[in-house]
């Protein structure tokens, strides 16, 4: 079932409990998924990985707001950010922690030979597809960096 069709009904069971927490991370993916979908060149269909980037897009727009209000004292729209980072959290797959990222880096080290900060970009790439929808791409670089320096 694609996963605009599974927050359609998340968002009808989310109005009947009246749950606004919820409902408001939920419209915010679908206006996004939609937006995505519509935007030149889409061709009216998303692929998974698509939907996932789209997903972690939301979530790091969320986060960066949620740090500007904890830096700023505003506790209330700072939970609003984090009610709606756990909402969409649910839709993307597991997240690895920063071990198993570092592992899955090691591997790529040892398979591709790199071994110097200039072979930063070619370990990048294979990380970033190895990794899609299961690390962010800022923890991805500090361990690629980390290990090649």
């Amino acid at each position: 079932m694609p996963l605009l069709e599974t927050i359609y009904g998340d968002l009808k069971k989310a109005m009947l409990a009246k749950d606004d927490a919820r409902l408001r991370g939920l419209r915010a993916i679908k206006t996004a998924l939609l937006l995505a979908k519509t935007e030149k060149g889409a061709g009216d269909t998303l692929t998974a990985d698509a939907e996932i980037k789209v997903l972690q897009r939301l979530v790091k727009q969320r986060r960066e707001s949620a740090d500007i209000y904890r830096t700023q004292n505003r506790e209330d729209l700072y939970q609003i950010e984090a009610e709606e980072i756990e909402t969409i959290e649910a839709y993307l797959p597991k997240q690895l922690d920063r071990s198993e990222v570092e592992e899955i880096v090691r591997q790529i080290l040892a398979e591709t030979g790199a071994s110097s900060i200039k072979d930063m970009g070619k370990v990048m790439g294979l990380a970033n597809k190895k990794l899609a929808g299961q690390a962010d791409g800022k923890t991805i670089a500090e361990v690629v960096k980390s290990q090649l320096s």
